[in-house]
């Protein structure tokens, strides 16, 4: 649990309080569906305090729950401490600029790759967010959205701004298997594709990163179902692993333990089915021959 309050970032203190508030009213016997009733709170904002989707979180809401709960006076201290570092400190993705690119969902998804030690992803339809390139990104964003052409420009910074984190100090440890229909769909065209590829190649070189390929010759597969992403932590005993999970029109994340486990063995999997990292290399290569 997180006692420096002076080095603490907003991220981990909002995911370490979601973690504590629904072990508290799990402890404490409650139904989300009661808590929000006695607090005459929509069930979403419960939902988002416990998921550490919110941007800020008011101290006035924790030391409400606390009380509800029965919390120890050291918790309540302790809860709404991180709660005031919500407030006080802003993450940089949290800026006015990047606000209106950034959907509600998606803001947990960035506080928990801010705040990872290890993301695990599965790709069946886009190159890995973290490992593309500018021109890639903008391509997504022209011709799947209505967006305007600042907001793509915002969308393009944003998307480079978030990998950093596979540069900082200590670099996130990123572990990728992606579909073989990755490499062969012509995202913006031949020119673009080569680019990528080169750059996903590039990439691939680094002791943070592990990319594997898995190949239409594997046939049926644990990842049919769609894309996923898992994020391990420094201290798995406070703060699990989360799921993150998204389609066309909603983002969502999970911490249940079966539904954590059931995709953590799905990647697993899916790195058993591919081939190895060099294998794979050289698949990307033949690929970006091929545009």
């Amino acid at each position: 649990m997180m006692t420096d309050m002076e080095s603490a970032t907003p991220a981990l203190c909002r995911l370490q309080l979601g973690y504590e508030l629904r072990k508290l009213r799990v402890a404490a016997g409650f139904t989300s569906r009661e808590v929000v009733k006695k607090l005459i709170w929509s069930p979403s904002k419960l939902t988002r305090l416990e998921t550490g989707e919110n941007a800020t979180v008011e101290p006035s809401d924790i030391m409400a729950l606390c009380k509800i709960y029965a919390a120890d006076p050291d918790m309540c201290e302790l809860l709404e401490g991180y709660a005031v570092v919500t407030k006080t400190k802003r993450e940089w993705w949290q800026s006015a600029v990047y606000r209106s690119v950034i959907s509600p969902g998606f803001r947990a998804f960035l506080s928990m790759e801010g705040a990872a030690s290890a993301l695990h992803s599965y790709e069946s339809e886009w190159v890995p967010g973290l490992l593309q390139t500018e021109e890639y990104v903008r391509v997504i964003h022209e011709a799947h959205t209505a967006l305007s052409r600042e907001e793509v420009d915002r969308k393009v910074v944003l998307r480079m701004k978030r990998q950093k984190v596979l540069h900082r100090d200590p670099p996130l440890k990123f572990a990728a298997v992606i579909s073989e229909a990755v490499l062969r769909r012509q995202v913006g065209g031949p020119d673009v594709m080569r680019a990528q590829l080169a750059h996903l190649i590039e990439a691939a070189s680094a002791p943070n990163v592990r990319l594997q390929v898995l190949p239409f010759s594997v046939g049926s597969h644990p990842g049919m179902n769609g894309a996923f992403a898992t994020f391990q932590f420094r201290d798995p005993v406070m703060l699990k692993p989360i799921v993150y999970l998204e389609n066309l029109a909603d983002h969502w994340v999970t911490r249940n333990d079966a539904d954590v486990e059931l995709y953590e063995d799905a990647f697993r999997d899916l790195q058993a089915l591919a081939p190895g990292p060099q294998e794979s290399l050289s698949i990307m290569k033949q690929a970006m021959k091929e545009h």
